[in-house]
């Protein structure tokens, strides 16, 4: 099989989100909060296991007046803020102006690191002239990110689920990602951390890779393989 597209997912994929710990003390900065190391190293503890940072952890339990919310979370930006910000506001924080300003805060290029091999794969996959799209359900315009560390040149392509009103693994999500690129969806290889989301793409036809969501130090090459996979 000829690889002639491939697409990536965002989170966990090309980009980490920095720790629960670095975007609260952020935050707690930005609005001179002040708060002993004792109390915010919990707060972030509780945040995480709550799922309020996105792109981070999963929510350990999602209450049950926001589930019917967090299901849809990613078909519109208001409907991702009142999910997240829903989450946050589960873990009682000492200003009430922390609850809207974390949510700001991960939608922040510093927020956000590149894998070590992001960069690589992506330019390598331009000089070999095959398409690249990035396929991700999300409540917010993450161009920005990858215009701020340099990657936007290498993507071809951004489908994002909140300008389409339609999550992965639905293959509606998928489908304009290959019409954009040219490529038949089984000439394309998706990407992602998510086997059931990003898995959607083999009902269209696609071959699937995954990698593990893991913070960036703990994973310096796990995209190197996608150079295989497209000969």
């Amino acid at each position: 099989m000829t690889i002639k597209g491939v697409l990536f997912d965002f989170s966990g994929t090309l980009f980490r989100i920095e720790s629960a710990e670095s975007w609260l003390r952020t935050v707690l900065g930005e609005l001179e909060v002040a708060l002993p190391d004792a109390e915010s190293g919990p707060i972030a503890a509780a945040l995480e296991r709550a799922g309020a940072l996105p792109g981070g952890a999963h929510p350990v339990s999602v209450p049950g007046h926001l589930a019917a919310l967090w299901a849809v979370r990613d078909r519109s930006a208001e409907q991702h803020r009142a999910a997240y910000t829903g989450l946050a506001r589960e873990v009682p924080l000492p200003d009430p102006r922390l609850y809207d300003a974390l949510y700001d805060r991960h939608m922040a290029p510093p927020a956000w690191q590149p894998y070590a091999d992001a960069r690589e794969v992506l330019a390598a996959l331009r000089e070999r002239g095959i398409g690249v799209a990035v396929v991700s359900n999300i409540g917010w315009d993450l161009r920005p990110v990858f215009r701020a560390h340099g990657l936007d040149p290498y993507v071809d392509a951004y489908v994002l689920s909140y300008e389409h009103e339609i999550q992965k693994p639905d293959t509606r999500l998928f489908a304009p990602a290959c019409e954009a690129l040219g490529a038949d969806p089984r000439e394309t290889l998706m990407v992602g951390d998510d086997r059931r989301a990003d898995g959607g793409a083999a009902s269209l036809g696609c071959a699937v890779h995954f990698v593990d969501h893991l913070p960036v130090d703990r994973r310096p090459d796990a995209l190197r393989p996608v150079l295989d996979l497209v000969g």
